[in-house]
């Protein structure tokens, strides 16, 4: 028989553990259970908690759901799937959350890397920056431009190089990550890389460097003299 969560001792409810206790104090079912806020004819919310849990191999795991493997979930539905997956959006967010590099005098390439590294670790397709400079190398503009390819066709640097105009920027750094770790340049890496600093110069916009994005570390076009 299913038990509801209103037939709990009220101090065992989720949301009564919650003020009393503090968010802490709840375990995961717990915490899923509150998003999920109701259960079904056949399930409470708890154990459609459970059943959530039991698809994981640890908490980590929910990362990796997305709408249709939770829609599959019989008693979990639009709303429920909708819900879980802002939360764990939101949680994403949270934990990488680094102060905007906007207004910072650039110094380094290491800099764009401990700001871009937090953005990039998960993603698994490639996302490609750019960053915008003035004069004295003050970032004045971050802008994300393409994403989810290998092929740079798709990559225009009419796109580029209208926000350097925008923005009154007179420098710019391209900055894209390898979901693979692969950090060493692509024969289309070099061939864009090539193709924008040409551009660059005909335009008086100076690409200052090429950095690509890995999970523990990254390649820099300018600290390896390919640039």
């Amino acid at each position: 028989m299913t038990v509801k969560i209103k037939d709990l001792p009220i101090l065992e409810r989720p949301y009564e553990k919650l003020i009393n206790y503090g968010a802490q104090s709840l375990t995961n079912e717990e915490l899923i259970a509150i998003l999920i806020r109701s259960g079904t004819n056949q399930y409470s919310a708890k154990e459609l908690a459970s059943i959530i849990l039991m698809k994981l191999n640890n908490i980590g795991d929910l990362n990796n759901f997305n709408y249709t493997s939770l829609i599959n979930i019989k008693g979990i539905g639009i709303k429920k799937s909708c819900v879980l997956l802002a939360a764990i959006e939101l949680g994403k967010r949270i934990n990488n959350y680094t102060p905007s590099i906007v207004n910072k005098k650039l110094n380094s390439s290491r800099l764009v890397y401990d700001y871009y590294r937090h953005i990039l670790a998960d993603k698994k397709q490639e996302y490609f920056y750019c960053v915008y400079l003035d004069n004295s190398k003050k970032i004045v503009f971050e802008k994300l431009l393409f994403i989810g390819t290998t092929n740079y066709s798709v990559v225009h640097p009419r796109e580029i190089f209208k926000e350097a105009y925008c923005y009154s920027a007179s420098a710019i750094i391209c900055v894209h990550n390898h979901p693979s770790n692969n950090i060493l340049p692509s024969k289309e890496d070099f061939a864009l890389t090539k193709n924008l600093v040409e551009i660059g110069s005909l335009l008086g916009i100076k690409i200052l460097d090429h950095i690509i994005i890995g999970r523990d570390n990254y390649y820099s076009f300018l600290e390896n003299k390919d640039i």
